[in-house]
Protein backbone atom coordinates (compact mmCIF):
# COMPACT_ATOMS: atom_id res chain seq x y z
CA UNK A 1 0.00 0.00 0.00
CA UNK A 2 1.08 3.28 -0.85
CA UNK A 3 1.87 6.41 1.70
CA UNK A 4 -1.16 8.07 -0.16
CA UNK A 5 -3.03 5.46 0.13
CA UNK A 6 -2.24 5.05 4.01
CA UNK A 7 -3.24 9.05 4.48
CA UNK A 8 -6.76 7.77 2.40
CA UNK A 9 -7.59 5.32 4.91
CA UNK A 10 -6.65 6.78 8.06
CA UNK A 11 -8.21 10.31 7.10
CA UNK A 12 -11.57 6.95 6.00
CA UNK A 13 -11.22 6.23 9.68
CA UNK A 14 -11.29 9.40 11.44
CA UNK A 15 -14.43 10.41 9.30
CA UNK A 16 -16.35 7.58 10.32
CA UNK A 17 -15.02 7.54 13.83
CA UNK A 18 -16.21 11.75 13.88
CA UNK A 19 -20.14 11.70 14.41
CA UNK A 20 -20.02 8.89 17.40
CA UNK A 21 -17.68 11.27 19.19
CA UNK A 22 -19.89 14.33 18.39
CA UNK A 23 -23.13 12.60 19.47
CA UNK A 24 -21.66 10.72 22.51
CA UNK A 25 -20.64 14.59 23.64
CA UNK A 26 -22.88 16.05 26.72
CA UNK A 27 -25.27 19.29 25.49
CA UNK A 28 -24.59 22.13 27.20
CA UNK A 29 -26.52 25.21 27.98
CA UNK A 30 -28.42 23.30 29.86
CA UNK A 31 -30.37 25.83 32.92
CA UNK A 32 -32.05 25.87 35.99
CA UNK A 33 -31.98 22.21 37.13
CA UNK A 34 -34.45 20.69 39.68
CA UNK A 35 -34.30 17.62 41.10
CA UNK A 36 -36.47 14.82 42.47
CA UNK A 37 -35.99 10.96 43.67
CA UNK A 38 -35.71 9.76 39.93
CA UNK A 39 -35.14 12.23 37.42
CA UNK A 40 -33.70 15.80 36.79
CA UNK A 41 -35.22 18.51 34.77
CA UNK A 42 -34.00 21.79 33.59
CA UNK A 43 -34.72 24.07 30.69
CA UNK A 44 -33.17 24.03 27.22
CA UNK A 45 -34.04 25.64 24.20
CA UNK A 46 -37.07 27.59 25.42
CA UNK A 47 -38.37 23.73 26.64
CA UNK A 48 -38.69 21.42 29.77
CA UNK A 49 -36.81 18.05 29.72
CA UNK A 50 -36.31 15.44 32.14
CA UNK A 51 -33.23 13.13 32.55
CA UNK A 52 -32.80 10.09 35.45
CA UNK A 53 -30.67 11.25 38.00
CA UNK A 54 -27.58 8.93 36.60
CA UNK A 55 -27.80 11.23 33.42
CA UNK A 56 -28.77 9.63 29.83
CA UNK A 57 -30.86 10.74 27.02
CA UNK A 58 -33.49 13.55 28.08
CA UNK A 59 -36.85 13.58 27.28
CA UNK A 60 -38.72 16.46 26.19
CA UNK A 61 -41.99 17.13 28.43
CA UNK A 62 -42.61 20.60 26.63
CA UNK A 63 -42.37 21.30 22.99
CA UNK A 64 -43.78 24.80 21.46
CA UNK A 65 -42.54 28.04 19.69
CA UNK A 66 -42.59 29.90 23.25
CA UNK A 67 -40.41 29.31 26.39
CA UNK A 68 -40.71 27.24 28.87
CA UNK A 69 -38.49 27.81 32.24
CA UNK A 70 -38.16 27.39 35.60
CA UNK A 71 -39.18 23.61 36.37
CA UNK A 72 -39.88 22.86 40.08
CA UNK A 73 -40.98 18.99 40.83
CA UNK A 74 -43.69 18.52 43.78
CA UNK A 75 -42.33 17.21 47.08
CA UNK A 76 -43.62 13.64 45.92
CA UNK A 77 -41.66 13.88 42.35
CA UNK A 78 -45.37 12.90 40.51
CA UNK A 79 -46.05 16.61 39.46
CA UNK A 80 -43.78 19.49 37.29
CA UNK A 81 -44.71 22.92 38.21
CA UNK A 82 -43.01 25.56 35.46
CA UNK A 83 -43.49 28.68 33.74
CA UNK A 84 -45.04 28.74 30.48
CA UNK A 85 -45.58 31.30 27.75
CA UNK A 86 -47.97 29.07 26.13
CA UNK A 87 -50.55 32.13 25.81
CA UNK A 88 -48.21 34.96 24.77
CA UNK A 89 -47.75 35.98 29.23
CA UNK A 90 -45.81 33.93 31.73
CA UNK A 91 -48.00 31.65 33.48
CA UNK A 92 -48.21 29.00 35.78
CA UNK A 93 -48.14 25.47 34.29
CA UNK A 94 -48.14 21.91 35.94
CA UNK A 95 -47.67 18.76 33.95
CA UNK A 96 -48.03 15.03 35.35
CA UNK A 97 -43.93 13.97 35.53
CA UNK A 98 -44.79 9.94 33.49
CA UNK A 99 -47.42 11.90 30.72
CA UNK A 100 -50.27 14.10 30.65
CA UNK A 101 -50.92 17.65 29.10
CA UNK A 102 -49.60 20.42 30.54
CA UNK A 103 -52.63 22.97 32.86
CA UNK A 104 -52.70 26.39 33.23
CA UNK A 105 -53.06 27.84 36.58
CA UNK A 106 -52.73 31.42 36.65
CA UNK A 107 -54.14 33.69 34.03
CA UNK A 108 -53.14 37.34 35.36
CA UNK A 109 -51.91 39.33 32.72
CA UNK A 110 -48.94 40.03 34.18
CA UNK A 111 -45.89 37.40 34.49
CA UNK A 112 -46.45 34.73 37.15
CA UNK A 113 -43.05 32.99 37.84
CA UNK A 114 -43.21 29.39 39.19
CA UNK A 115 -40.39 29.47 42.18
CA UNK A 116 -41.14 25.85 44.18
CA UNK A 117 -43.89 24.09 45.90
CA UNK A 118 -45.63 24.25 49.58
CA UNK A 119 -44.18 21.38 51.68
CA UNK A 120 -47.42 19.66 51.47
CA UNK A 121 -47.56 19.23 47.73
CA UNK A 122 -50.57 21.02 47.35
CA UNK A 123 -50.00 24.79 46.17
CA UNK A 124 -47.26 25.87 43.47
CA UNK A 125 -45.42 29.13 44.86
CA UNK A 126 -44.68 31.45 42.48
CA UNK A 127 -43.63 35.57 42.15
CA UNK A 128 -45.67 37.91 40.86
CA UNK A 129 -46.57 41.19 40.72
CA UNK A 130 -50.63 41.35 40.16
CA UNK A 131 -51.06 43.70 43.36
CA UNK A 132 -47.52 45.75 43.25
CA UNK A 133 -49.55 48.82 41.71
CA UNK A 134 -48.00 51.51 40.91
CA UNK A 135 -44.75 49.88 41.56
CA UNK A 136 -45.00 46.59 40.52
CA UNK A 137 -43.27 45.47 43.59
CA UNK A 138 -42.71 41.36 43.24
CA UNK A 139 -44.67 39.41 46.15
CA UNK A 140 -44.63 35.23 46.61
CA UNK A 141 -48.08 34.03 46.26
CA UNK A 142 -49.63 30.10 46.36
CA UNK A 143 -52.18 28.59 43.70
CA UNK A 144 -53.82 25.13 44.65
CA UNK A 145 -52.34 22.33 42.31
CA UNK A 146 -56.27 21.27 42.10
CA UNK A 147 -56.59 25.31 40.20
CA UNK A 148 -58.75 27.93 42.12
CA UNK A 149 -57.71 31.40 43.62
CA UNK A 150 -53.76 32.36 44.25
CA UNK A 151 -53.49 33.61 47.78
CA UNK A 152 -50.41 35.75 48.63
CA UNK A 153 -47.64 34.72 51.41
CA UNK A 154 -47.37 37.08 54.22
CA UNK A 155 -43.91 38.49 52.85
CA UNK A 156 -44.11 41.75 51.71
CA UNK A 157 -41.77 42.05 48.65
CA UNK A 158 -39.58 39.16 47.23
CA UNK A 159 -38.39 37.95 44.00
CA UNK A 160 -37.49 34.40 44.90
CA UNK A 161 -38.36 32.03 47.81
CA UNK A 162 -38.60 28.85 49.41
CA UNK A 163 -40.52 27.46 52.11
CA UNK A 164 -39.24 25.27 54.71
CA UNK A 165 -39.52 21.11 55.33
CA UNK A 166 -41.61 21.97 58.40
CA UNK A 167 -43.54 24.88 56.66
CA UNK A 168 -42.73 27.46 59.60
CA UNK A 169 -40.13 29.10 57.90
CA UNK A 170 -39.97 31.46 54.54
CA UNK A 171 -36.26 31.58 53.14
CA UNK A 172 -36.53 34.40 50.54
CA UNK A 173 -34.86 37.07 48.23
CA UNK A 174 -35.76 40.32 48.69
CA UNK A 175 -35.09 41.83 45.21
CA UNK A 176 -33.72 41.00 42.02
CA UNK A 177 -30.26 42.56 40.97
CA UNK A 178 -31.38 44.47 37.87
CA UNK A 179 -27.67 44.14 37.02
CA UNK A 180 -26.96 41.10 37.76
CA UNK A 181 -24.44 40.55 35.01
CA UNK A 182 -21.98 43.09 36.73
CA UNK A 183 -18.95 40.80 38.38
CA UNK A 184 -18.11 41.56 41.66
CA UNK A 185 -21.00 44.38 42.36
CA UNK A 186 -20.78 45.87 45.44
CA UNK A 187 -24.13 48.44 46.11
CA UNK A 188 -27.21 48.68 46.86
CA UNK A 189 -28.43 46.21 44.75
CA UNK A 190 -27.06 43.23 46.83
CA UNK A 191 -29.72 42.25 50.19
CA UNK A 192 -28.88 39.46 52.20
CA UNK A 193 -31.43 36.43 52.50
CA UNK A 194 -34.00 36.62 54.98
CA UNK A 195 -35.96 34.12 56.38
CA UNK A 196 -39.63 34.87 57.94
CA UNK A 197 -41.42 32.96 60.76
CA UNK A 198 -44.72 32.61 59.90
CA UNK A 199 -45.73 32.41 63.76
CA UNK A 200 -44.29 35.36 64.43
CA UNK A 201 -43.14 37.08 61.95
CA UNK A 202 -39.90 37.87 63.25
CA UNK A 203 -37.01 38.28 60.14
CA UNK A 204 -33.69 37.18 60.44
CA UNK A 205 -30.53 38.30 58.24
CA UNK A 206 -28.38 35.54 57.22
CA UNK A 207 -24.81 36.08 57.75
CA UNK A 208 -23.72 39.23 55.49
CA UNK A 209 -21.59 41.88 54.22
CA UNK A 210 -22.01 43.55 50.80
CA UNK A 211 -22.02 40.46 48.77
CA UNK A 212 -25.04 39.29 46.13
CA UNK A 213 -27.39 36.52 47.09
CA UNK A 214 -29.62 34.80 46.02
CA UNK A 215 -32.17 32.17 44.97
CA UNK A 216 -32.55 30.50 48.55
CA UNK A 217 -34.23 27.12 48.62
CA UNK A 218 -34.57 24.58 51.50
CA UNK A 219 -33.46 20.90 52.13
CA UNK A 220 -33.80 19.52 55.69
CA UNK A 221 -32.56 22.06 58.05
CA UNK A 222 -29.87 23.99 55.77
CA UNK A 223 -30.59 26.92 53.49
CA UNK A 224 -28.63 26.41 50.07
CA UNK A 225 -28.38 29.55 48.32
CA UNK A 226 -26.05 31.68 45.50
CA UNK A 227 -23.15 34.14 46.71
CA UNK A 228 -20.71 36.16 45.55
CA UNK A 229 -19.05 36.46 48.58
CA UNK A 230 -15.72 34.59 47.59
CA UNK A 231 -16.19 37.39 44.21
CA UNK A 232 -17.61 34.45 42.02
CA UNK A 233 -21.23 33.20 42.43
CA UNK A 234 -21.02 29.94 44.49
CA UNK A 235 -23.52 27.46 46.14
CA UNK A 236 -23.15 28.54 50.00
CA UNK A 237 -25.29 26.70 52.65
CA UNK A 238 -26.77 27.87 55.94
CA UNK A 239 -27.51 25.18 58.70
CA UNK A 240 -30.35 26.91 60.24
CA UNK A 241 -30.38 24.96 63.68
CA UNK A 242 -26.15 25.46 64.17
CA UNK A 243 -26.44 29.03 62.51
CA UNK A 244 -23.19 28.69 60.82
CA UNK A 245 -22.49 29.36 57.41
CA UNK A 246 -19.98 27.15 55.04
CA UNK A 247 -18.82 27.14 51.02
CA UNK A 248 -20.04 24.18 48.91
CA UNK A 249 -18.17 24.73 45.34
CA UNK A 250 -15.51 27.22 45.07
CA UNK A 251 -15.37 27.68 41.38
CA UNK A 252 -13.00 30.88 40.20
CA UNK A 253 -14.32 30.52 36.08
CA UNK A 254 -17.76 30.54 35.40
CA UNK A 255 -20.47 31.04 37.98
CA UNK A 256 -22.97 29.07 39.13
CA UNK A 257 -26.34 30.41 37.46
CA UNK A 258 -29.38 28.73 39.51
CA UNK A 259 -29.72 26.48 42.45
CA UNK A 260 -32.90 24.08 43.55
CA UNK A 261 -33.00 21.05 45.82
CA UNK A 262 -35.12 18.29 46.25
CA UNK A 263 -35.14 14.72 47.32
CA UNK A 264 -31.58 14.96 49.39
CA UNK A 265 -29.85 16.20 46.75
CA UNK A 266 -28.38 20.01 45.45
CA UNK A 267 -28.84 20.29 41.72
CA UNK A 268 -27.31 23.39 40.18
CA UNK A 269 -26.36 24.82 36.88
CA UNK A 270 -22.46 26.02 35.92
CA UNK A 271 -20.88 26.63 33.09
CA UNK A 272 -24.12 25.16 31.09
CA UNK A 273 -23.92 21.82 32.72
CA UNK A 274 -25.83 20.43 35.34
CA UNK A 275 -24.39 19.15 39.14
CA UNK A 276 -25.89 17.76 41.49
CA UNK A 277 -24.54 17.76 45.25
CA UNK A 278 -24.80 15.00 47.67
CA UNK A 279 -25.01 16.79 51.58
CA UNK A 280 -24.63 13.29 52.96
CA UNK A 281 -21.64 12.41 51.19
CA UNK A 282 -20.38 15.89 50.27
CA UNK A 283 -19.94 14.84 46.84
CA UNK A 284 -20.42 16.66 43.65
CA UNK A 285 -21.19 14.87 40.01
CA UNK A 286 -21.27 16.53 36.99
CA UNK A 287 -24.00 14.74 34.92
CA UNK A 288 -23.32 13.67 31.11
CA UNK A 289 -26.70 14.74 29.57
CA UNK A 290 -27.32 14.19 26.10
CA UNK A 291 -30.24 16.21 24.39
CA UNK A 292 -31.66 15.65 20.59
CA UNK A 293 -34.55 16.78 18.66
CA UNK A 294 -35.27 18.59 15.35
CA UNK A 295 -34.11 21.85 16.36
CA UNK A 296 -35.25 23.53 13.13
CA UNK A 297 -33.93 26.78 14.71
CA UNK A 298 -30.34 25.42 13.89
CA UNK A 299 -30.87 24.13 11.00
CA UNK A 300 -29.62 26.15 7.99
CA UNK A 301 -32.18 28.66 7.04
CA UNK A 302 -32.54 32.22 5.63
CA UNK A 303 -32.68 35.19 7.36
CA UNK A 304 -33.34 38.82 5.88
CA UNK A 305 -30.83 40.95 7.95
CA UNK A 306 -31.12 44.33 5.64
CA UNK A 307 -33.17 45.58 8.75
CA UNK A 308 -30.28 44.96 11.18
CA UNK A 309 -27.42 46.15 8.83
CA UNK A 310 -26.02 49.85 10.41
CA UNK A 311 -23.38 50.46 7.41
CA UNK A 312 -23.04 49.28 4.24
Amino acid sequence: MTLRSRLLVAVAALAALLPASLAAQSTRLLHQPDVSARYVAFAYAGDIWLVPRAGGDARRVTSSPTVEQDPHFSPDGKWLAFTGEYGGNPDVYVVGVDSGTPRRLTWHPGPDLVRGWTPDGKNIVFVSTRTGVPDAEPKLWTVPLTGGLPEALPVPRAQAGSISPDGRSIAYQLVRPWENEMRNYRGGQNQPIRVLDLGTYAVQKLPWTDSRDQQPVWLGHTIYFISDRDWTNNVWAYDAETKTLRQITHYRDYEVESVNAGAGMVAYEQAGDVHLYDPATGTDRKLDIRVTGDFPWAMPHAVDVSKSLTAP
